[in-house]
């Protein structure tokens, strides 16, 4: 179910130094059923790791892909935010490529059809490719043709087969999850036309270490970006980046745009933004090592705020049951005894228990039945689009706690 590699995924380089440890941890997406709250969960390390080669950071223990999104619980479909982004995304991937009836979009990961239903509602074919059984089977049903199964260079020669090459391949959130990240690309290549664009999103390092998001690292994300080590991935697969947006989704993100690779090779956007990563320090262990330190201070500073509330006879909730927010639960230790529950909207989780902390997942409506004092927002990426569907609460007194980048009282 585990293994552990010796050599960067990246580079083949032995070099690697822990940088990070967030301790033996549960699968962030292993939600429990209440049967199982009597077994003991499988735990792992959750370690991270500089190459001092080619400047990725990564996890070294790789659980296998199977266990972790042959059925799976996040949907992407479910709030506002990533509806509005989703939404201006399909337009600027449709405009830039002039597409239409006749071109086909391919999502890899397309999980329950949400995006590339943007790309439907423009007159645009499209085609998902999505692992979890679950998921796909609800794109399905929303109308999304998806082939159920895990992406591969087989899988990619029989699309092509079967449907024709793509006018752009997108795949959001994904390249993070792949052991194998240059056959992933590569095989992202494979589907595209000529004169096709990949288009890419994934959680931006920078972001990460500027505001402290360390519940980003969890067993499904194996690599945490730089544009450094983002050009030599995408070289190696044949590709060229022409350049990188920085959006503001998850926390802080990287819209990468991608051709097959020619004699003009990167674009010059991307490359002077490798250039300021080095002017950043990125490219030496003392950045990391810093991260670290925060990281350890963020936790004292949150379980302070929480076990004095407790002292004080104050209740505390919580909004959202993300994997990021099970990795801040289990790297602070918080359990039932200082948050006694949690609400998602997402009817998949409702009803489980979150791993590792295992406190009840409730319906968001619990929260006027049973109103606290204070709300933890563990989906802190979505605080904006919470905090305004909330304002019940805080007209009745209540306050929100944001706990990333440090612990703040809103």
């Amino acid at each position: 179910m585990i293994h552990k590699r010796s050599t960067c995924r990246s580079c083949g380089g032995a070099r690697l130094a822990r940088v990070l440890d967030l301790g033996e941890v549960p699968l962030a997406n292993a939600y429990l059923r209440e049967e199982q709250l009597a077994q003991p969960e499988p735990r792992f390390p959750l370690e991270v790791y500089f190459c001092q080669d080619c400047a990725l950071l990564q996890l070294l223990h790789v659980v296998s892909p199977e266990a972790l999104f042959s059925n799976y619980l996040y949907r992407t479909g479910t709030n506002q935010t990533i509806a509005a982004h989703n939404a201006a995304l399909a337009a600027a991937v449709a405009e830039q490529g002039g597409l239409g009836a006749q071109d086909l979009v391919a999502e890899v990961a397309s999980n329950d059809g949400s995006l590339l239903s943007c790309f439907q509602k423009r007159g645009v074919r499209v085609l998902g490719i999505e692992p979890a059984r679950n998921i796909a089977q609800i794109a399905r049903e929303a109308g999304i043709e998806t082939v159920n199964e895990f992406f591969s260079p087989a899988v990619a020669e029989r699309v092509v087969a079967q449907h024709g090459p793509a006018a752009a391949v997108l795949a959001n959130n994904v390249l993070a999850h792949v052991d194998g990240t240059v056959e992933f690309l590569a095989s992202c290549r494979r589907l595209l036309r000529p004169g096709g664009r990949v288009v890419m999103e994934a959680p931006y390092l920078v972001e990460m270490l500027e505001r402290v998001e360390y519940d980003t690292v969890y067993h499904e994300h194996l690599c945490y970006f730089s544009v450094t080590a983002l050009l030599r991935l995408f070289a190696e697969a044949g590709l060229a980046l022409e350049r990188m947006d920085r959006v503001e989704i998850h926390g802080g993100s990287l819209r990468m745009w991608a051709r097959a690779a020619d004699a003009a090779g990167h674009g010059a956007a991307a490359l002077e933004m490798a250039g300021q990563e080095k002017a950043r320090g990125l490219g030496a262990l003392a950045a990391y090592e810093s991260f670290a330190g925060r990281v350890e201070r963020q936790r004292g500073q949150l379980l302070s705020l929480l076990r004095g509330w407790r002292k004080e006879g104050k209740r505390v909730a919580g909004y959202g049951a993300p994997a990021k927010g099970n990795t801040l639960l289990c790297y602070c230790g918080i359990g039932s005894d200082l948050i006694p529950y949690t609400v998602d909207r997402s009817p998949l989780k409702v009803g489980l228990y979150t791993p590792g902390s295992r406190l009840p997942i409730l319906p968001v409506e619990h929260l006027r039945k049973d109103p606290p004092d204070f709300i933890l927002i563990l989906a802190w990426n979505f605080a904006a689009e919470i905090m305004a569907d909330l304002r019940w609460f805080r007209e009745r007194g209540g306050r929100f706690v944001l706990p990333i980048p440090e612990p703040v009282v809103v």
